[in-house]
């Protein structure tokens, strides 16, 4: 059988998948040690481009997605809640940003965000918010909320 790598093994027990998406290496290197520590397999991304790729190859339970990457002022974090949104309509998303507003907030939530929480942010309380959109059924976007 060459050219093909099946990465999972039969014998181990289906870990959850989460996804970073920061631009700061410490909030994905401190967020991938304690999610790894606590059961999950996480992958991290510090751009949009590289988001977008493992967001269009796996699907994640949970994204944590900062809002604004890199320098610019846009919140290009929005494209890749929308396209994980697209492709894993099950999965959820919880926006972890310095940049909130209410707007933001909004914005995002219409985008297909579960949560908006605010940078700092203590790993535990972020960990909280993972169990409890894991352990809850998803919310259909297209439905009003009551």
């Amino acid at each position: 059988m060459l050219g093909i790598h099946d990465n999972s093994t039969e014998e181990e027990p289906r870990k959850p998948r989460l996804l970073v998406v920061d631009d700061e290496e410490s909030i994905c290197f401190s967020m991938s040690e304690y999610f790894s520590l606590h059961g999950f397999k996480v992958d991290t991304a510090k751009e949009i481009e590289e988001a977008e790729k493992l967001v269009e190859s796996s699907a994640y339970q949970v994204i944590i997605q900062d809002l604004r990457l890199g320098t610019t002022r846009d919140p290009d974090g929005l494209s890749v809640i929308k396209l994980a949104h697209q492709r894993h309509p099950e999965t959820r998303i919880i926006v972890l940003t310095a940049y909130g507003s209410a707007e933001m907030e909004d914005e995002a939530r219409r985008c297909g965000a579960d949560a908006f929480l605010r940078k700092p942010e203590p790993l535990s309380q972020v960990a909280q918010v993972v169990q409890g959109l894991i352990e809850s059924p998803a919310r259909p976007l297209s439905q009003p909320s009551l």
